[in-house]
């Protein structure tokens, strides 16, 4: 009976956890648990009073420079004292991990254990914290680049449109919303004062799912594999997004907002034309991440993923978004 190739494979925890014996200086037999398949999978590894997360990258999702430039990243940041997970040296002082998959060769980090818990909402006190904290990290990363992705407009609007075309019919009027507010969008990027656009390394990605939070208020961040190159509000714009979506409250997300933006402000300035980007480059985000969701169609989305759903997340999240943030702006 022929053995048929595979797109994405699911490794076994228990192998899993015998490999990471075997590679690891750790006090006890570690345990590995499942805890979540999507663009990477991801595990929790137990060994005694030791606590990990494994991430097994997909097949060629990223290249060993790309995960060797997002180490990089986070040691520069834990050699600040930022508190972000960080990736764990096995036996022989090795960072990456190569796994031979039924797919193909697949590379594994192990990181360090962020203390606390996932809170989709908190308080105002919270929000100002990490507005801090994302000011601490553009300390560090204000300036400086990664052989990585750099976001600008052809990364979060051009490539994505591509990608959603394969799935959205060009005529339909979700699909035509895009197109024209693409523009928009552009013309927004265009006429930025780049001058007052500070550039440097950004995260892309933080918001309440990847940081945890200690029940006496300490966040660790983690889940660098979007960190590339760009200007750095955009991180700003993203978490402002993000808080958008999950706080439906709008006196209370105001509030947070601003407390956020005062965290943040309280560490670096902030420029008038960064500020006057957010709402643009929020809309940019909901553009790239439809893209991502697309691109990985066939072994993460495709459950969910059709035109049904591409139609209700542009017409609910990216046009809600536009109309309500962006629009009355301009």
């Amino acid at each position: 009976m022929s053995v048929f190739p595979v797109i994405t494979s699911v490794i076994e925890p228990a192998a899993l956890a015998t490999f990471i014996r075997e590679r690891y200086a750790l006090t006890a037999e570690p345990s590995c648990r499942l805890l979540k398949t999507g663009i990477n999978h991801t595990y929790r590894i137990e060994a005694g009073l030791q606590t990990f997360v494994l991430r097994v990258y997909c097949y060629a999702w990223r290249t060993p420079a790309e995960i060797a430039e997002e180490m990089r990243l986070l040691q520069m940041l834990d050699a600040a004292s930022i508190p972000v997970s960080v990736p764990v040296a096995d036996k022989t002082g090795n960072l990456v991990q190569e796994i031979q998959a039924p797919e193909g060769l697949r590379y594994a980090v192990l990181f360090s254990f962020a203390k606390g818990s996932k809170q989709q909402q908190y308080d105002a006190a919270t929000h100002e914290h990490i507005g801090g904290l994302m000011a601490q990290i553009h300390k560090v990363t204000e300036g400086k680049q990664l052989q990585r992705t750099t976001y600008d407009s052809t990364a979060l609007l051009d490539v994505p449109l591509e990608r959603i075309r394969v799935f959205l019919p060009e005529e339909a009027e979700e699909m035509q919303f895009l197109i024209r507010t693409g523009e928009q969008l552009k013309a927004y990027w265009k006429s930025a004062d780049s001058s007052r656009m500070r550039q440097g390394i950004v995260h892309l990605d933080i918001w309440f799912d990847n940081l945890n939070i200690t029940e006496d208020g300490a966040v660790t961040l983690f889940d660098f594999d979007f960190c590339g190159n760009g200007w750095l509000a955009l991180d700003l714009a993203y978490y402002l997004m993000q808080l958008y979506n999950t706080e439906k409250d709008a006196v209370v997300r105001t509030h947070k907002t601003q407390a956020f933006l005062k965290g943040y402000t309280a560490v670096l300035p902030l420029s008038e034309a960064e500020r006057d980007m957010l709402p643009a480059l929020g809309v940019s985000l909901f553009y790239f991440y439809l893209g991502v969701q697309c691109q990985r169609f066939d072994n993460w989305t495709n459950t969910f993923l059709n035109e049904v759903y591409l139609r209700r997340y542009i017409t609910v999240f990216i046009r809600g978004y536009y109309e309500n943030v962006l629009q009355p702006l301009g």
